[in-house]
């Protein structure tokens, strides 16, 4: 793709996501989502492959739908409060359509049947904008207004998006549809505990943008994009395979790796609410997700693979892609455990 024409697409996403989160006007939020949606189409169909032309079709319907519903819904809540302000949500029918037409945008269950589809046929990078960047307009939404949403609908979000986004992860032999359902699964524990503690949705979503970094990155730099060929990276690159393994086993929220704090921190905020069955649930829907992300490692670090392997053997070739950010990913999708007791400051 020409430069020129990258730069105008990426600051278009730069700039989109920044007047959503600027706005308190639903106009304003719902431009910059538009802005969003455009800005990464072609990013998405640059690859002219029928995979890629496919998953931009479908993420542009979806992503048009939802627009379309949310436009719908505050041109409601303005005919009949008087105003457009995001603040002054008060009739049920327009914030209930405003949270299906978000969770249609960020991939809640069970809004997510999309997402899988999507990130298949698209390449590493832009799985990467996709997985991380495009979820934050679509959030920040969320948490402005969450206080006007129905909490039992909030918990039943996030319940089903964690429990999806671990059943649906199982059974899956294309790595990026796996980092799909991990996606949903994370979107839920974000949701779930909204209505109790904003700022533990923003830790939890730092966290998560962190870790799949790492984890698309990593991919990206071993060429891998299913489950057999990570048998056969452990020969060529063993340091990255153990880097790789652990940020998957970060993602699932292993002690004492990064991604078991904002895990901690959210079961401990549902038993302080009194919610000992959600919290019970989401814990049990944790031990799902880990399970397929243990037979990543698995097949990556305790497995040799066979002579005659049906994958292409990815050969010693030099990669043209900076090793820098991967490295700060990966250290900071690792190591930052150790700063729970500041977080705690920063959030209570």
């Amino acid at each position: 793709m020409n430069p020129y024409v990258l730069a105008t697409l990426l600051s278009s996403l730069g700039l989109g996501t920044t007047l959503t989160f600027a706005s308190s006007h639903w106009l304003l939020a719902w431009m910059g989502l538009e802005i969003n949606t455009l800005a990464i189409v072609p990013l998405m169909a640059q690859h002219h492959h029928p995979r890629a032309v496919e998953a931009t079709t479908k993420y542009f319907l979806t992503q048009a739908t939802a627009a379309a519903v949310i436009l719908f819904a505050s041109t409601t809540n303005a005919w009949i409060t008087g105003e457009w302000n995001m603040t002054n949500m008060s009739n049920p029918a327009a914030t209930t359509m405003i949270l299906a037409a978000l969770a249609l945008k960020i991939g809640l269950a069970p809004m997510h049947f999309w997402m899988p589809e999507v990130l298949q046929g698209l390449d590493l990078l832009t799985g990467l904008i996709l997985s991380t960047w495009q979820k934050l307009a679509p959030l920040t939404l969320i948490i402005q207004t969450a206080q006007a949403f129905d909490p039992l609908l909030l918990t039943t979000l996030g319940l089903m998006s964690t429990l999806i986004g671990g059943w649906g992860g199982l059974n899956q032999t294309q790595l990026r549809k796996v980092l799909a359902y991990s996606s949903i699964a994370h979107m839920g524990w974000m949701i779930i505990v909204l209505q109790y503690a904003p700022q533990l949705t923003l830790l939890a979503l730092f966290m998560y943008v962190l870790m799949t970094s790492a984890a698309f990155l990593t991919l990206k730099l071993l060429s891998t994009t299913k489950v057999n060929t990570l048998a056969t990276i452990w020969s060529k690159n063993p340091v990255l395979t153990t880097t790789a393994a652990l940020i998957l086993l970060s993602l699932g929220g292993l002690p004492p790796l990064t991604g078991f704090m904002p895990k901690w921190f959210i079961l401990q905020e549902l038993a302080k609410q009194d919610l000992p069955l959600t919290a019970t649930v989401m814990a049990l829907a944790a031990l799902i997700s880990l399970y397929f992300y243990l037979r990543l490692c698995y097949t990556m670090t305790l497995t040799i693979s066979p002579n005659i392997t049906t994958s292409i053997t990815p050969w010693r070739t030099q990669t043209t892609q900076a090793s820098l950010p991967l490295a700060l990913f990966t250290v900071m999708a690792l190591g930052l455990l150790p700063i729970t007791p500041a977080m705690i400051m920063l959030i209570s």
